[in-house]
Parts: structure tokens; C-alpha cells; sequence
């Protein structure tokens, strides 16, 4: 018998326990007001999120449609809280798995059709798809509960050690739980010999045909996983609102999760759960604040395809490689320069937007509005003069030193590429 030795991977145990206390803290960080219910919300789309990378940055299938797998999950994870007898048998700390068997059977029956073609087509039927199971919602309101959707109450059967879900935290720890368990599954989903032929498939589906693998039944599988975590979020989604609706299967569901994915970035496994948390900032918390927070994100979204394709995901690693190789502070003081020159060109475009949506949106309540509590005359031309002054200041001082910072940059990075290959070589 031959022995070989293993080396501990301490990295990956440092990270995943790194995640594990993140989720443990994060409650006692952000107690106050409605942070338990965001950070609720940003538990179940992350497992939403990860569940359509799956899809997408492992499978390359661009789907329109995955919120039927999620908004399906829910909808049978919520009848079995309110069912007598399949309620009273199952636990709500194992409701998500209703969810998921939900979402892993329609994922068996629809996923069967759609994955028989793939790219452009493959995203055209999820579409018709996600179209028609929504147009189902509206139309049996016996299961779907019709426009008002289907509630429920998540505190039900004797509490286990004082546990009621009650409380959000409660709410919060389960979520986590779920998250983390997830997570695991997923990460080790990627070093399957599946996950690695959904790699394949993505790349270069010929070549895997040629030697000898089925790529629909690939996809077919894969689909059909992703479904099944897709569920699991859609129960959590049930027991944290406490209601399920056709919002829930909708167009504008999948959209959402394919701009937060792709966000954070496709190509990397944590790029979802980076991406859930911009995207939440921006449609739950920037929302209470603004009513044009949609135009901010779409800004940001197309700021983010023109300077990082792939995501705030490609941008985080690019500048640990750069701290990895000693030569960030070569970078900082350019960096820091086009980060100011930004940040006082987007001072003066939201004072300009927030004005503009003020005098016509909401110009019967007057031409004065509060802004991180100063009050703003939006009819003087003082307000807008300031805008005005600090966008152009933005504007020139990036045109001055945005040649200087790309120039190091491309120096550093191609220092960087020599130094490897000369280690390589």
C-alpha cells in the first residue's frame, strides 16, 4: 500500500470558517430597525443568486426564466405551512426542503424541454416560460391566491428550545443556516465530475459531444439542481415575508437575479453573493430614500459593463493580485486620485438628478426638498449651479488623471504577467 500525503488546505477552512463567523456576527452588527429583515432578504436572494450561477457562470445557459423554480418552491413551500396535515408533520426549520422538492420537480418537467437547445434559444423559451407560468398565476387563484397572493403564519406548533420564528432574528439564524448549508452544497457541486463537465459544455460543447457526453443531459442535470436550491430560497422567501404572490414567478424576479449575478460577476462563485448585497442596497434600502433609484442602478450597472465586464468580482481579485505582488504602491496615489475626481462627479450628478425628479415628480408639495437634512430650494439656481460646478469638476479631474493611473496599471499588470511566466518558466 503506497501512502502519500495530503497537505492541509488552511486557506479554504480560513475562508468557508470566515464565512461561517460572518454570518454569526452579522446580527449583533446590524440590530437596530429593519437591518434583521434586510439582512433576512439578502440571505435568500444569495442563495437565489447562487443557484442561477449555477446556470449561467457554470453552464453558460442564460436563463429568463428562473423565477419560476423559485416562485414555484415558495408557492408549495407556503401551502405545506398552511396544510393541517403535511404542515403539522413538517417543521418550519425544514420547510425549505419543501421548497426545493418543488423546485427540483418542475425543474425535472420543464427543464427536460428547454434544455433540449441551448443559447439564444434556450433563453428565448425560458422567457415564454416564465411568461406563461405567470399568466398561470393570475389565472388559477385557487393555488396562486390570484392578485393578493397566499399568506401565512410562520409561527405555528410548539416552540423546540424557545424557538418560534417569532422573533426576525430567529428568522435570520435560520436563513443563515440554510445559507451556509447552500453555499457548501453548491461550492462542492463545482468539483464534481458534473460540475466540471457543465464547465465543458460551456466552453466547448463539440468537443464534448465528439468525445462521447450527452451535453443536453448535462444541462438537463445541472437545470435541475439549480432548480433545487432556487426552491430552497423561495421557502426561505415564505417564511421571512409571510406571503407568497405572483411577483414571486414573474419577468421582472428573473431579471432582477440576472443583473445581481451578473453584477457580481459570472465567472466567479462568489460573485453572486457580492452581487445580492449591491443589489439590495439598491432596491430595498436606496429605494426607501429616493424614488429614482432605478436610474442609479441602471447607471451603475452600465458603468459597470463599460470599465469591469466582469464584475465587482474581476475588480477585488485584480487588486489582491496587484497587493500579492507588493506593487499597490506604485497604484494608490492615482487610484485615490480618480476615486476622489469620481466620487465629486457623482456628488454633483445625484444633486442634479434628485433635483430634476423632485420638480417633476413631486412639485405640488413645493420647490423645497430635504436631502440628508438640508433643505433645498429646487426653483434658485444656487442648488443647481453647485451641482453643475462639482460635475465638471469630477469630469476634469478624472480626464487628468485617469491617463496617468492607466498608465501604471498596464506597467504593474504586465510586470506582474513577466514575473509569472518567468516563474513558470
Amino acid at each position: 500500500m503506497r501512502l502519500t500525503y495530503t497537505p492541509l488546505n488552511l486557506g479554504r477552512y480560513l475562508v468557508w470558517g470566515g464565512f461561517a463567523l460572518i454570518l454569526l456576527l452579522a446580527p449583533l452588527i446590524f440590530s437596530k430597525g429593519s437591518a434583521l429583515s434586510i439582512l433576512s432578504q439578502i440571505g435568500t436572494v444569495m442563495i437565489f443568486g447562487l443557484s442561477y450561477n449555477m446556470l449561467l457562470g457554470q453552464g453558460g445557459m442564460l436563463s429568463f426564466g428562473h423565477a419560476v423554480y423559485s416562485g414555484l418552491g415558495a408557492f408549495f413551500a407556503i401551502h405545506a405551512m398552511n396544510s393541517s396535515g403535511l404542515g403539522a408533520a413538517v417543521p418550519t426549520s425544514l420547510i425549505p426542503l419543501a421548497g426545493g422538492v418543488a423546485g427540483m420537480g418542475f425543474g425535472v418537467l420543464f427543464g427536460y424541454v428547454t434544455t433540449k437547445k441551448s443559447g439564444t434559444t434556450f433563453a428565448m423559451i425560458t422567457l415564454g416560460l416564465v411568461e406563461l407560468v405567470f399568466a398561470c398565476s393570475l389565472m388559477f387563484p385557487g393555488f396562486f391566491g390570484g392578485e393578493g397572493g397566499i399568506t401565512t403564519n410562520r409561527v405555528r406548533g410548539e416552540a423546540f428550545m424557545g424557538i418560534t420564528y417569532g422573533p426576525q432574528v430567529q428568522v435570520y439564524y435560520l436563513i443563515a443556516a440554510w445559507l451556509f448549508i447552500s453555499t457548501v452544497a453548491m461550492f462542492a457541486f463545482t468539483q464534481t465530475p458534473l460540475g466540471r463537465m457543465a464547465n465543458a459544455v460551456r466552453d466547448n460543447p463539440e468537443r464534448v459531444e465528439f468525445i462521447g457526453y450527452d451535453t443536453q443531459w448535462v444541462r438537463y442535470l445541472t437545470l435541475i439542481l439549480s432548480a433545487f436550491f432556487a426552491g430552497i430560497s423561495g421557502g426561505l422567501s415564505a417564511i421571512n415575508f409571510e406571503i407568497v404572490s405572483a411577483e414571486n414567478v414573474s419577468a421582472i424576479r428573473s431579471g432582477s437575479i440576472l443583473l445581481f449575478v451578473f453584477i457580481g460577476g459570472i465567472g466567479f462563485f462568489f460573485g453572486p453573493l457580492l452581487g445580492t448585497i449591491v443589489g439590495v442596497f439598491f432596491s430595498v434600502m436606496l429605494s426607501d430614500f429616493t424614488p429614482a433609484w432605478q436610474l442609479y442602478l441602471g447607471l451603475f450597472f452600465i458603468l459597470l459593463v463599460r470599465y469591469a465586464p466582469a464584475g465587482l468580482s474581476s475588480l477585488i481579485l485584480m487588486l489582491l493580485r496587484v497587493a500579492g505582488a507588493r506593487k499597490f504602491g506604485r497604484i494608490w496615489k492615482p487610484l485615490l486620485g480618480v476615486g476622489v475626481c469620481a466620487l465629486v462627479g457623482l456628488v454633483g450628478m445625484v444633486m442634479g438628478i434628485e433635483m430634476l425628479y423632485h420638480l417633476t415628480l413631486d412639485a405640488a408639495n413645493g420647490s423645497v426638498m430635504t436631502r440628508f437634512g438640508q433643505a433645498i430650494d429646487t426653483k434658485s439656481a444656487a442648488p443647481w449651479l453647485v451641482a453643475g460646478a462639482f460635475l465638471l469638476a469630477g469630469i476634469v479631474g478624472y480626464r487628468r488623471f485617469q491617463p496617468g493611473y492607466y498608465a501604471v496599471w498596464s506597467d504593474v499588470n504586465a510586470e506582474i504577467v513577466a514575473q509569472q511566466r518567468g516563474g513558470v518558466a
